[in-house]
């Protein structure tokens, strides 16, 4: 009696299922995409931020940077 093949599945086979899952993927993630918010406000981006501290100040003196 012979026995049965099994089912193989081949080198081209898997990259098709693959090519097809990844699409679908896309598909069904792009409902879920959400617009991007910015973390600051346009005032918070135009604040001054450089603070002179004792930090600062001794790295201007320790590189010779004019005061």
């Amino acid at each position: 009696m012979k026995q049965p093949e099994k089912s193989k599945l081949g080198r081209r086979d898997f990259l098709r299922a693959m090519g097809a899952g990844a699409g679908v993927a896309v598909v069904a993630a792009a409902p879920l995409a959400t617009p991007a918010v910015a973390a600051e406000s346009d005032a918070e981006k135009k604040k001054a931020r450089y603070k002179e501290t004792d930090h600062v100040k001794a790295y201007y003196r320790v590189n010779r940077y004019p005061g």
